[in-house]
């Protein structure tokens, strides 16, 4: 170790390769968090109906993938869910859909504790004056708790961000994945791993800067 001679420049070599791999990791990271916000708000008004027969089931697919580690869900995903359907899922695809369905148990979570953060009397006012729910959902409450709900989301997307990395263990041909084969390949994980780490940074600082600028800006509205 004392006479080992960092080399970067096999990094510089393979920088193709790592892009790739980049890119296939925002390919994973972006749909998840959009499809998951949209399954989070969905399920959120599930969990937050007066009948059984919805809230029951939400509650149960919530507190299913939060009290289960992400990895499980993954590796569950790619290999025993096509013994359920029959059909062979691709990596690429058990890894979107695991971290997906993952994504929607947190953000219903967020959007349900946001939405009765709100005075029920506010909805109740609403259709008083004759809307509907889903119109007093979106003139009056979200309008309301999309501020409180912010710094929360971005902290998902970070950690998304960061759990797609999970996704190399199931071949997924993504930034860990592509570091990994490279650091077999070479034998140089000093110098690989730390661009890997450095590339995931480069990706993820922006939204904990930006989590950090919300979360002192809402501080001082409130």
């Amino acid at each position: 170790m004392m006479n080992y001679s960092p080399d970067f420049s096999v990094v510089l070599d393979n920088w193709p390769v790592l892009a790739r791999g980049l890119w296939v990791t925002i390919q994973i990271w972006l749909p998840s968090i959009a499809l998951g916000l949209i399954g989070g708000f969905l399920i959120s008004q599930a969990r937050l109906s007066s009948r059984r027969w919805l809230s029951i089931p939400s509650l149960v697919y919530v507190e299913l993938f939060r009290d289960t580690p992400v990895l499980i869900q993954l590796i569950w995903f790619f290999y025993a869910f096509p013994i359920l359907i029959g059909v062979q899922l691709t990596p690429f695809t058990a890894a979107l859909l695991g971290l997906t369905l993952n994504t929607t148990a947190y953000s219903a979570e967020i959007f349900r504790g946001g939405i009765k953060s709100i005075h029920r009397g506010q909805m109740e006012g609403a259709k008083a004056i004759g809307m509907t729910h889903a119109q007093a959902m979106r003139r009056v409450i979200l309008p309301q708790v999309i501020k409180r709900m912010l710094p929360a989301f971005t902290n998902r997307m970070i950690e998304v961000a960061k759990m797609s990395s999970l996704a190399s263990v199931i071949s997924v041909h993504e930034l860990m994945y592509q570091g990994r084969l490279l650091s077999s390949t070479y034998y140089r994980p000093f110098e690989i791993l730390t661009a890997v780490a450095f590339i995931y940074f480069v990706l993820i600082y922006p939204g904990t800067f930006l989590a950090g600028r919300l979360e002192k800006r809402l501080a001082r509205s409130s």
